[in-house]
């Protein structure tokens, strides 16, 4: 077996810009290098990992100039973990880049003529915004190289995220700064009392031990979900594990388990089972109340879900008579926030469990004038369904990261609303369908918001009206 290539160390590197995925990187000898935990501003020496014919990764060795961008991170794992990828970033920076990666990816990606962009909306709080972690349970822990140094016998039972790109590795997690307390508190707890009582961790290569998932969802009055996946149904020491947290945690008020002996971990598809308290949580939002369940989707920033929201019907210009198809609907959360400035809302959605949750919200809230459908959006959006509920005076669509379906912006143009107003979660992709959608609309307004500070994750909103 021949000897792995060693790549040579680039010198005195300035970092210049961010990159995907919450990376930096610096320009050498006319190739872009890719660099972990810098910030623009910063000039080091980098060790390279990876080389191709025009750009290279690799990892600050030596620190020559600190970049005034800088901070210090908050949290004690930043760097290993995945997650908050800008947190050694101040955070009047981190909005900068995020309004020139939407600017970049439409000029870029789109090659499209646009409008002056709005200032993106911050977010009031820049840590404790989530409302929802989920962790792993694993018998992998990942060791850090102090532990590698260090050839003490260790505890290998991990319960938190994975490491990116490492399927069967995961971070065991003391703290994390994005989810307001109990979080912490509970998630230590079962970790704790899973070593005192011997309870065996998930070993995903094996498939075998009995903890597997946990997740953690919160509203802003403060009420707390918590679901424990199971993969073996051993009701004993579930039991026991669940009594112990219900008694320890008065403030969780939906405690729920489920099994899974799948090889995968999503649990949309398995009965939840609620052990103790309600079987949801609700959010409210002007008035509005948003019932929350085990499987339901909502935004994991409430309060800038509301801003986002907000700008969305703003850019919809309801005056009460307009009929509005809301395309990736989800639980109908848009869908309802606007029904009282519409005179109907036609939600769709490929989750059936989703719009049923939809249904729920419109009834929770009193709401009659709208009507949600399940299915693939690029089936449900026909001329007959246009037939049945009217045509859209506007369509709102608020896709997932992959964006829209080539046949989903094609019937939009057929159809041929009067205004569009794309919800975006990824700037790539959104500017891709607004350069097909250009043959016939114009863009009128743009809105970044900033759902996910310490990371480079941003949503923009984009205003499209009918070429005359």
């Amino acid at each position: 077996m021949g000897k792995k290539k060693v790549l040579p160390v680039v010198e005195n590197l300035e970092i210049s810009d961010t990159g995907s995925e919450g990376q930096s990187l610096g320009r050498a000898n006319g190739m872009v290098v890719f660099v972990k935990n810098t910030v623009p501003g910063d000039v080091v020496d980098v060790q390279l990992t990876r080389k191709k014919n025009k750009y290279a990764e690799g990892r600050p060795v030596r620190f020559h100039t600190y970049s005034a961008q800088r901070t210090e991170p908050l949290c004690r794992h930043f760097g290993t973990c995945g997650g908050c990828k800008w947190q050694n970033m101040n955070y009047s920076s981190q909005l900068e880049y995020k309004q020139k990666q939407v600017l970049s990816a439409l000029e870029r990606i789109g090659k499209l003529d646009i409008p002056e962009i709005r200032p993106i909306v911050p977010s009031a709080k820049q840590y404790y915004y989530r409302n929802k972690l989920e962790y792993t349970f694993s018998n992998k822990k990942w060791l850090t190289e102090a532990e590698i140094a260090s050839g003490e016998a260790m505890d290998r039972n991990a319960l938190g995220f994975h490491i990116p790109g490492m399927f069967d590795k995961v971070l065991d997690v003391e703290e994390c700064h994005l989810q307001p307390p109990p979080s912490d508190a509970i998630r230590n707890a079962i970790k704790k009392y899973a070593a005192e009582k011997g309870l065996s961790f998930f070993d995903i290569r094996q498939q075998s031990g009995f903890l597997r998932n946990l997740v953690i969802r919160n509203t802003s009055s403060g009420r707390v979900m918590v679901i424990l996946s199971f993969f073996t149904d051993e009701a004993g020491k579930r039991e026991a594990l669940l009594g112990h947290l219900a008694d320890s945690f008065p403030q969780i008020t939906s405690l729920n388990y489920v099994i899974n002996p799948k090889k995968n971990d999503t649990i949309s598809d398995l009965e939840i089972i609620c052990y103790r308290g309600d079987d949801a949580i609700y959010e409210e939002m002007e008035g509005l109340r948003f019932r929350i369940g085990p499987k339901s989707f909502y935004q994991t920033n409430p309060e800038q879900a509301y801003e986002l929201y907000r700008i969305t019907r703003e850019f919809a210009g309801l005056s009460g008579e307009e009929t509005v198809y809301d395309l990736y609907t989800g639980t109908g959360t848009i869908a309802n926030f606007i029904a009282r400035q519409a005179r109907k809302v036609v939600g769709m959605e490929y989750v059936p469990a989703a719009i049923e949750d939809a249904r729920i919200n419109s009834k929770l809230n009193n709401i009659d004038n709208t009507v949600f459908f399940a299915g693939d959006i690029k089936d449900l959006l026909s001329a007959d369904l246009v037939g049945q509920q009217g045509r859209p005076d506007v369509i709102i669509t608020d896709p997932p990261r992959a964006g829209m379906h080539g046949d989903v912006t094609r019937k939009i143009m057929e159809i041929a609303p009067a205004r569009i107003v794309y919800v975006s979660c990824n700037p790539a992709t959104q500017a891709r369908d607004l350069a097909t959608l250009s043959e016939k609309y114009r863009i009128t307004g743009l809105q970044p918001v900033d759902m996910f500070p310490q990371t480079a994750h941003v949503e923009n909103v984009a205003l499209l009206e009918l070429l005359k």
